[in-house]
């Protein structure tokens, strides 16, 4: 099968060395979180936030607290990715748009409301594995916008989750899930690694 989608899942790479000399601008970026946010969403809660760490100061302070990875400074930018708790009552200002546009009728709104409360209200695990998977969902939306943009990335969870909220003024209910460091690769990367058989993970019932 030949399409664009599949030959850049077919041929993305984890970069780990970045060339440090080439920088991507305040437009690459923007885009970059903009099509992150196509990402899905559980009750279109968009329950996420991107900090986009690029000047050569907010770099090293990141490095200081994500085990001194040189990716992080030498990369054009590092996204803190955070993942939301998840709380229904933000439900009708994330909806208003979607009604707005004729894809959903008003009424639904609070049916949907209710639902997000019983699947979430006072379940703190449900509530962090929702913003984790919000999280992630968008970070792997990126990695593939990255991709098709020419750019290479590096997913990355070695870093302190509670140094990171701190220096970079995460809120309560807010999770650092993972960093995305973003740059052009320099030469001697590794190819894409093998993966394991389907013969192994994969069952048809």
């Amino acid at each position: 099968m030949s399409h664009p989608i599949i030959e850049a899942i077919e041929g993305r790479r984890t970069i780990n060395l970045f060339d440090p000399s080439r920088s991507v601008s305040d437009e690459q970026i923007g885009e970059l979180v903009r099509l992150a946010t196509k990402a899905p969403t559980s009750f279109n809660l968009q329950n996420w936030r991107f900090i986009a760490v690029r000047s050569p100061e907010q770099k090293a302070r990141l490095r200081k607290v994500a085990w001194d990875q040189a990716k992080i400074t030498d990369a054009a930018v590092t996204f803190i990715v955070c993942g939301q708790l998840t709380d229904e009552r933000v439900l009708a200002e994330r909806l208003a748009p979607v009604v707005k546009a004729g894809i959903m009728p008003a009424p639904m709104v609070a049916g949907w409301e209710a639902a997000a409360k019983s699947l979430y209200r006072d379940q703190p695990w449900r509530q962090r594995d929702e913003a984790i998977r919000t999280a992630t969902f968008a970070a792997g939306t990126m990695l593939f916008a990255a991709h098709a943009m020419g750019l290479g990335t590096a997913p990355m969870i070695g870093f302190d989750p509670e140094a990171v909220s701190e220096q970079f003024g995460l809120g309560p209910d807010e999770i650092p899930v993972l960093l995305l460091a973003v740059g052009y690769a320099a030469p001697d990367n590794w190819p894409q690694k093998p993966r394991r058989p389907l013969s192994q993970v994969f069952e048809l019932v």
